[in-house]
């Protein structure tokens, strides 16, 4: 098999989504006044999912998200090989795009204040325990990747043809709810690449990091093994 395009497409598509997520961020900092507030926000990161699932779902299946390539794992639906270098290159994708939003806001007071759109609790949450981020994290990565089967993996869903759309709207509607709890991450990725980069500039910035691994995967791996058990067809669970 062939490995460079699915490759290529995944760390692609986690640029649209982290580019557009972190440049959103921001770009709703006081300091640069463009005052799309959440909704803003989470219109950005669930249109550039929408766009980069069209986009790349014929090549790799758009997962752009280790937490989906775990879950696909589960359930037998990719290696452990092709596993493995999917999570690479989405890791990649997303540190590329936080380096970028790091060169295109040189010198802005945004880049400190946001924390360079690192997902994490706001300050009503300052005091969240990590069991409560991996808990809330687990719970909307449930129902990102449960939109994702349910529209992208059934063959019942995916005869709708609105598989980018729902799944974007999605990580939309998760960022509305509990952006200011933990950030609303729903993908290892999304919060790598910016804590990466940032951490070369700026101290501490690992402080929690795991949890946004551990909520995701967890919640990705039981919405797959809920979705591909009790809720496929006979038929598609077989594959």
């Amino acid at each position: 098999m062939n490995w460079l395009k699915p490759l290529l497409a995944e760390m692609i598509g986690t640029f649209f989504l982290c580019f557009a997520g972190i440049a959103a961020i921001l770009s709703n900092d006081p300091s640069i006044k463009s005052e799309i507030g959440r909704v803003g926000i989470a219109l950005a990161h669930g249109l550039a999912l929408s766009i980069a699932v069209s986009v790349f779902g014929g090549i790799s299946g758009a997962h752009v998200n280790p937490a989906v390539t775990f879950g696909m794992l589960v359930t037998g639906r990719i290696k452990p090989p092709l596993a493995a270098g999917y999570i690479v290159a989405q890791l990649v994708g997303a540190t590329l795009a936080a380096q970028v939003c790091l060169v295109i806001f040189a010198g802005k007071n945004a880049i400190l204040a946001q924390n360079l759109g690192i997902p994490g609790p706001g300050e009503a949450f300052s005091s969240i325990s990590p069991t409560m981020i991996v808990i809330v994290e687990a719970i909307l990565t449930f129902l990102l990747v449960t939109a994702v089967f349910g529209t992208a993996v059934d063959e019942r869903g995916k005869a709708v043809k609105i598989g980018g759309f729902a799944i974007g709207l999605t990580v939309a509607f998760d960022i509305l709810a509990a952006g200011p709890i933990t950030g609303a991450s729903m993908n290892p990725a999304r919060s790598f690449g910016p804590t990466l980069v940032y951490s070369l500039v700026n101290e501490g910035t690992w402080h929690n990091h795991w949890c946004y691994w551990a909520g995701p995967i967890l919640g990705g791996a039981v919405a797959a093994l809920v979705y591909h058990h009790l809720l496929l067809k006979n038929d598609d669970n077989a594959k």
